[in-house]
This record gives structure tokens, sequence and C-alpha cells, in this order.
């Protein structure tokens, strides 16, 4: 077990006009489980790379414990990776594929048998280690790739969208195996996926990039209830957060006939960037579905589509009052009551629960002070 330690780490494809992965700075403590997340492009395979010795690294550094590994060769840097595609050798037996690379550096037969066993009751493959890999389903060549991994009893564990391959129920099943893994094992591991569901149910911390810049990195609450910028907030959250530009008109950012009160800290921020406009954002929660009301929080949203999911249901609609120019492309996700949920095409009156909007400058992205 170790400490993983990014400093400022670069990475500079030739021929590109920004780095990939862009002075990364990342302090990962011994035995946490950090998830890097982000869309397709975003640096996070290209950083995890990096760590396992994959890709060169052009500026900074990484340490694994107290050890400088920014230049060493992936065999010297204690560390397994468990890759997306399985990486399975197809004429070898589940035993042998586990114990491969304990054989390649000649660790005594004995010691090799016992690690495979060790792993093999950990993961539930003790029934297949004499079957090869095109007898197992998707979910159990996994965990053959998890238990190739673990048998090495590396410093750090690195996974690279290790999921992806498997159906959805699968997805779910194997997620919770992995994480409930990693807690008993204490092991560091580094795990990449776009998926932010996935990040942050197995995360103890979650790391956010973007354009190969980290955005943010917490844990799954803080993320989902702190974004530190327009991004996070609208990429952390299933369904995601709603989000929209307000005028500021004297202490209030309206929005058509809604208002919502601005505090003194969030005008002195706006008045310092000498911006009169402020991002508000309001996750599907934060609405409740009301009456005819007086409250300037409240507005009209025109029912377009309702998605039931048993114990959960969503609305997504329109803005109902059409006459402003600025609601036109705007779509509004609301949870509702999902023992009542209202038909497509009905028009509700939805409220902003008061303390539960997030405001961001219009200018940078960045969160305000509340």
């Amino acid at each position: 077990m170790a400490r993983v330690l990014y400093d400022e780490a670069t990475r500079v494809y030739p021929g590109s006009e920004r780095p990939a992965v862009d002075a990364l700075d990342l302090d990962i403590t011994d035995g946490e489980f950090l998830v890097l997340v982000g869309p397709s492009g975003c640096g996070k395979s290209t950083s995890l790379r990096m760590l396992a010795g994959l890709e060169r690294v052009d500026g900074g550094h990484i340490a694994i414990g107290e050890r400088d590994v920014t230049h060493l060769p992936p065999r010297d840097r204690d560390i397994a990776m468990v890759f997306q595609n399985y990486a399975l050798y197809p004429h070898m037996s589940v035993a042998d594929n586990m114990g491969f690379a304990l054989r390649v550096t000649k660790v005594p037969k004995d010691e090799r048998d016992r690690r495979v066993r060790e792993a093999a009751r950990l993961l539930d493959l003790e029934e297949f280690l004499d079957r090869r890999p095109k007898a197992l389903s998707g979910g159990q060549r996994q965990r053959v790739a998890m238990g190739r991994a673990i048998v090495r009893e590396p410093k750090v564990f690195l996974m690279d969208e290790p999921l992806s391959n498997l159906d959805a129920k699968l997805r779910v099943q194997t997620r919770t195996q992995i994480a409930d893994l990693q807690r008993r094992l204490g092991v560091t591991t580094v795990y990449v996926t776009h998926d932010q569901v996935e990040a942050m149910t197995m995360g103890d911390r979650v790391a956010v990039l973007k354009d190969g810049v980290l955005q943010q990195v917490d844990t799954p609450l803080r993320l989902y209830q702190h974004p530190a910028n327009v991004f996070v907030a609208g990429f952390i959250g299933s369904p995601s957060m709603n989000l929209a530009e307000f005028r500021v008109e004297g202490e209030e950012a309206v929005l058509a006939g809604t208002r919502v009160r601005l505090t003194r800290e969030t005008l002195g921020a706006l008045k310092a960037e000498g911006s009169d406009r402020v991002i508000l954002g309001f996750r599907p929660e934060a609405l409740d579905v009301v009456g005819e009301s007086k409250d300037y929080r409240t507005f009209p949203v025109t029912v377009t589509v309702v998605e039931e999911l048993g114990s959960d249901a969503f609305l997504y609609g329109q803005y109902a009052d059409r006459t402003y120019p600025e609601l036109l492309e705007q779509t509004v996700i609301a949870r509702v009551d999902p023992n009542a949920p209202p038909a497509k095409g009905d028009q509700v009156r939805l409220r902003i629960m008061p303390g539960k909007e997030r405001l961001f400058s219009a200018i940078t992205g960045e969160r305000l002070p509340a």
C-alpha cells in the first residue's frame, strides 16, 4: 500500500496544441479509492497511463510512496493494472491466467498457488480455476482479470474502465463487488470511468477532469452538493442539475417572472467582477410541484416527457411562458411523486426550494459565495 502523488504532471502529445493532461495535482492517500471521471478526451485515461508508466510525463512528477517513479519503467513501479478488455490468455486456465505474472517473476510454485487460491476465494472463482476464459461469462472474466492483479500484491491498483464491456445489470453488481473488495484489501486504487454514477457509487473521492484540467476533487456527496463550477454542476448528478442564466436586478436574480433573492456575499462577488448576470443551478429534487402561488420562486412548465422509474419519477418540461426569448432553449427536470406523476402535456407550476439553489459566475463559471 502507498500514497500516490501527481505533482503538476503534464502530458503533451506530439503535434497537439494543448496538453492532454495539464499540470495535474492530486494527492491520493494510502488505501484510498480515487475515481478519475470526465467526458471522452478529458485526459483521465492518459493520467492513469502516466501513473502506470505507459505514457511519458512531459512535465512535473509522479510519486508512489516515497519513490519518484516519473521516469521508471512500468515493471519497476509495483502497480497492477486491470484493463477494459480483460486481456486474458485464451489457451490458459483461469488459475494459469491469474498466476502468469508470478510465474514470469519466478515466484515459487507453492507461493504462487497459495496466492491464486486466496484470490479465487475472495472473488468467488474457486470452482472455475480449471476452466478457460471462453467458458466464462463477461463478469467472471472481469473477476479473473481482477484476480490476476490481486495475486501480485501491488502497492497500487490501476483500473481503466473495467466494467464498460458488461451489460447494465452486471455493471451494477460488479461495481459493488469491486468497491467492497478494495475496502477489504485496503490497497490504494485509481479507477477511471466516464460514467459519473459509477464514480459516485464507488469512490472515496472523485476527481473530475475536463480538457486535461482538474476541475474538482472531493467526496461524492460534496461534489454533488457543492460543485466548484458550472461544468461539475452539470456533469455530476443523474439527471443533471438545471442551469439557467438570470439577470441581476437590485438584490434579486430574475428570469422571466421567476425571482430569487441574492445574499450580500453573492452581490459583492458579482459587483467585484462587474457582472449583471448570474447562473442559477438547482437539482431536480430541489423543485416542488405547487398550485397557484404568489411566491416569486415559482414558474409554469409544460411537461414533455415523464420518466417513471418505480421508486422515482422525473418530469422533463419546457417553460410554459414562451414570450421570453431566453426560455426557448431551456429544459427543466424535476423529481415528482412516483405515485402520482403528471402526464405528458400537463402544465404544472414548480417552485425552487429556498436555500437549494447554487450560484455561479456567468463570466468564469466558478461557484459564487452564497
